[in-house]
């Protein structure tokens, strides 16, 4: 088979176009729900504040009632959960603390800082502006409004907020359940001893704690040999019970390279080639009703490769919102070595200085030095067409996401 790259974003419309969302979503608690995504908006039932209450502790008064050197009657007391009872009568002012409601009449609070007070008489040492530390309902929400859009997926703050409006219960997509498979008979399980020619098995770890910081179910299939039938084998429990499979090594054109052999029989594969780099084998594909990924197997390309191609499908098919990318221009420091003919992820680290975003590089931009990715914070992005960036040189870069992220 000798089909072309396909370039990245090619590679991206076709694997979007034929995914949907899943359908199934569930109810989970509140304090349950951090990293899930909505399965429908969420509108306010009621204003948040309700109503209109005091930012500080101090006095609440009407402002009118203020004339310079005059002082102003003590009438009593406004706690949080404990509202002063009736209106403010002329001339008068309430002890309030932070949160009480704000009492019949009153539109103004007095920090109790510039209060000078005298048995029931209370001045004040300068005066404040109407509405001064006073929060009016409402302000932050407004019943009715949408807070929270369907596809959102969930933030801290985005809890607080919930809770704020009462919110116990959510419905939110399903987890996916995303298979992983490693093979090789090269490879060994991190503790074992290593005969000469042999690696240790880092792909799975690192995709498995990829998938699980997206949000994932993961099933660890484990390292399977290079033998068909214990691949076709895991293949089919994939299928049987995940989502997504996704493999790593395997789809390159070895004489040992089975798992494409065995992809091609039992499914329909869109395409093997994509025009990045690390990650040229990169393959998409459909197993019954499991989507299928193959990864490369070098460590750098199958991380790339999975941030990069496979994490914008997986939003989708949880429902996410697809954001917006953003390219951020910085200065490089150091020379950026590349051939033109595919889109180049290096890895490097950005940091600011007088004002500019700098970015030097992480060192050996090989696909098999995954040092690169562990000591970087962000990608040096580099056109399909581009070639080699001289130091000093303005350049693109992208912030790691979550999958990434330190």
């Amino acid at each position: 088979m000798n089909n072309p790259l396909l370039p990245v974003t090619d590679a991206l419309s076709q694997m979007l176009s034929r995914v949907e969302p899943s359908s199934q979503t569930e109810s989970v608690a509140l304090d349950k729900a951090l990293g899930r995504v909505l399965a429908g908006d969420v509108v306010a039932g009621f204003s948040v504040p309700g109503f209109d209450n005091s930012a500080m502790d101090g006095y609440a008064l009407r402002f009118t009632d203020l004339t310079e050197g005059a002082a102003l009657t003590l009438c009593g007391e406004a706690l949080a959960g404990h509202p002063y009872s009736g209106e403010l009568p002329q001339g008068g002012c309430v002890r309030i603390m932070t949160g009480a409601v704000i009492p019949q009449g009153a539109d103004t609070v007095v920090m109790q800082e510039l209060a000078l007070v005298d048995g029931n008489d209370v001045r004040f040492s300068a005066a404040p502006r109407q509405g001064d530390n006073v929060r009016l309902k409402g302000e932050d929400i407004l019943e009715g409004s949408t807070i929270l859009k369907k596809g959102h997926r969930l933030q801290p703050a985005d809890i607080g907020l919930l809770a704020s409006l009462g919110q116990g219960q959510l419905k939110v997509h399903k987890r996916l359940k995303v298979a992983v498979i490693s093979t090789g008979d090269e490879l060994r399980l991190p503790g074992e001893p290593l005969a000469e020619g042999q690696l240790y098995d880092s792909n799975r770890f690192l995709i498995k704690a990829m998938l699980e910081r997206f949000g994932a179910d993961v099933l660890d299939l484990g390292l399977v040999a290079d033998d068909p039938l214990q691949i076709e084998a895991a293949i089919k429990r994939a299928v049987a019970e995940a989502d997504v499979l996704v493999t790593s090594a395997g789809m390159s054109v070895g004489s040992a390279d089975h798992t494409r052999q065995i992809l091609e029989k039992m499914g329909e594969i869109g395409f093997w080639k994509v025009a990045i780099k690390p990650g040229k084998p990169f393959a998409f594909g459909k197993l019954g009703d499991c989507w299928f990924f193959g990864l490369p197997g070098n460590p750098v390309a199958a991380a790339v490769t999975l941030d990069q191609l496979v994490q914008p499908v997986l939003k989708a098919l949880t429902g996410e919102l697809a954001a917006e990318a953003h390219g951020w221009q910085a200065t490089t420091v150091d020379k950026l070595k590349k051939q033109p003919g595919r889109t180049d992820y290096q890895r490097g680290f950005f940091w600011q200085e007088d004002g500019r975003l700098m970015v030097r590089s992480t060192g050996n931009q090989n696909s098999g030095v995954l040092s690169s990715v562990a000591y970087a914070n962000c990608y040096i992005l580099l056109g399909k067409d581009a070639g080699s960036v001289e130091a000093g040189a303005g350049v693109v870069i992208a912030p790691f996401g979550s999958m990434l992220a330190s």
